[in-house]
């Protein structure tokens, strides 16, 4: 261990550390404190960088249920992670590769394969010291290959689970080995139960010892409540939690989570970190352009109503609309940047199943409809009538992924008389299997290789300078990010385009097809995309595709 000497140099010398932890509740809003302290030190000039870690036994996410975990993220070169990684992306506006995330199974895959290649010299491979090792060597590799300044760590879980624990212990080597170089902020939730009408601070203060259990004490703590935290509140956490009233910041529930970096900032959160890690801004704090776009966001009146068509919303008796994160906040940025207040609204395929007319009627009350991707069987026929009503009665209509699989399903069955026509893993036996598997994936799925094994990740395409994606793109040649082991199967294209609908962006060699659309003079906007363009939308630069169907939608309203 290097011996611990104070840092009082303008310079970072070595790059900072700063560990996000969680206290008493899960889904406590780490990702998103994460997210906005990196908008912070960003405004201050630094490089930063992040990473996730899921405590999970998975390799990645790519194997979850999206209604128990949420969206499955993907990242440029196609690793699956957490969905916090979206929100790491979109506050920072930059790149993240699979060096950024890891999982308790990635970690400890790597360690044994180490192990299997004698790169541990025949050492016995222990538990605790080379799992942590690992953990911190991932760690480091994330920021050299960034060349942060300053690498941000969320640790998920929450405090006292079995799961993070290695985890809190490559956290607590790293303090020991550059004690001024890393900083740890919890993230801590704060009830006030309806009946007793006070905010309670012990769950916290039972957190903070959890966490003191594991030899670490916590620099900042985030104070997550319905309400502002009080000054006699921050007096009873600091004396019970040692540290000190202004490190305690409030992180009261807010309407927009884009409001929360300048409330940090208010609480001189960046300052408290540079005092905690030693070190100095690089340039005078700059966050114009958050507050900027915070004040656009809630000034706008015009509303514009998108329907999601999904069925991933419902887990037990709630709503989970964590399943389609990336393409809500898409519609966001889209509607923000034409001026106008989204109002989404989410509807449950599963009742649109029977194609009941009255139920599927209530499509009409809104200005455009988009259906996001998916998997398998379970409320595709509701997604199917939808998407029908939508065309036949002229309501903008965007598809993404599976949602423009299931457009040209609708389209060949009921323009096309093939009537039956499906998806080859929904039924497997259909006479118009216009979609189908891809030919390396019907090997991998014969080996069962589930984990990792789709089309993943970024993939050109070129667009026909005809289309509404040309319209919206303005380039021949476009970039997005994949997810899927189905594609429109070539053999239909031909049929399939034997009348409106047509296949407007693919491959670079015309096999796969990557965009299809209806022509605007049948139609105001009908397009589906095989790609999903709501991981590259950020706030500052709204998907093209996510603009053209929020403004068509604008125009529909108005007629």
């Amino acid at each position: 261990m290097k011996k611990i000497k104070p840092t009082t140099n303008d310079k970072l010398s070595n790059p900072k550390y700063i560990f996000v932890v969680g206290g008493v509740i899960s889904g406590v809003g780490k990702g998103i404190a994460a997210s906005s302290i990196g908008v912070l030190l960003k405004a201050r000039g630094h490089i930063v960088t992040a990473l996730k870690i899921d405590p999970y036994i998975n390799v990645d996410a790519g194997t979850m249920n999206p209604t128990e975990h949420g969206e499955v993220f993907v990242l440029g070169d196609g690793d699956e992670c957490d969905q916090d990684m979206g929100n790491y992306e979109r506050f920072l506006d930059i790149d993240l590769t699979r060096t950024n995330y890891m999982t308790t199974g990635r970690v400890y895959q790597s360690v044994i394969e180490k192990e299997r290649n004698f790169v541990y010299k025949g050492k016995c491979v222990q538990v605790c010291y080379h799992i942590p090792l690992e953990v911190i060597d991932r760690i480091k590799k994330a920021q050299k290959d960034a060349n942060a300044d300053v690498v941000i760590v969320e640790i998920g879980g929450t405090v006292g689970d079995y799961e993070n624990i290695l985890f809190l212990e490559a956290a607590r080597m790293m303090k020991i080995e550059n004690y001024n170089d890393v900083a740890f902020v919890m993230v801590s939730y704060l009830p006030t139960p309806s009946k007793v009408g006070e905010m309670k601070t012990k769950p916290t203060q039972h957190a903070v010892r959890n966490l003191n259990a594991t030899g670490i004490q916590p620099d900042v703590i985030l104070a997550r409540s319905n309400v502002s935290l009080d000054a006699k509140r921050k007096e009873k956490i600091a004396l019970f939690c040692n540290v000190r009233t202004e490190r305690i910041i409030s992180a009261p529930d807010v309407d927009s989570v884009y409001d929360i970096p300048s409330n940090f900032e208010r609480d001189n959160l960046g300052e408290i970190l540079n005092e905690v890690l030693h070190m100095k801004d690089k340039q005078k704090s700059n966050l114009s352009g958050w507050v900027t776009f915070f004040a656009r966001s809630q000034k706008y009146t015009k509303e514009v109503h998108i329907a999601v068509v999904g069925k991933y919303f419902d887990t037990g008796d709630f709503v989970l609309s964590d399943s389609y994160i990336s393409v809500i906040e898409s519609l966001k940025y889209a509607a923000y940047h034409l001026k106008v207040k989204p109002v989404i609204h989410w509807l449950n395929s599963k009742e649109f199943e029977t194609g009941d007319i009255k139920k599927l009627s209530v499509l009409k009350k809104y200005d455009g409809v988009l259906v996001p991707g998916g998997f398998g069987a379970s409320g595709v026929e509701g997604k199917i009538n939808a998407i029908r009503y939508v065309r036949e009665n002229g309501i903008p209509f965007f598809g993404i992924c599976y949602g423009m699989q299931l457009a040209v399903i609708e389209y060949a069955r009921h323009e096309l008389s093939m009537k039956h026509a499906h998806t080859t893993e929904v039924d497997a036996k259909t006479l118009f299997p216009v979609i189908d598997i891809l030919p390396e994936q019907k090997e991998k799925l014969a080996r069962k290789e589930f984990g990792n094994s789709m089309r993943l990740g970024t993939y050109k395409s070129h667009v026909d300078k005809k289309s509404i994606t040309y319209k919206a793109y303005k380039t021949q040649e476009i970039q997005e990010r994949h997810r899927h082991r189905y594609e429109v199967n070539p053999d239909f294209v031909v049929r399939l385009q034997a009348k409106e609908l047509q296949f407007t962006a693919t491959s670079p060699d015309g096999t796969l097809m990557e965009v299809c659309e209806l022509s605007q003079t049948v139609h105001p906007f009908f397009v589906g995309v095989q790609f999903h363009p709501e991981f590259k939308s950020r706030p500052f630069t709204p998907h093209p595709l996510f603009n053209a169907f929020v403004s068509a939608s604008l125009k529909t309203k108005k007629k």
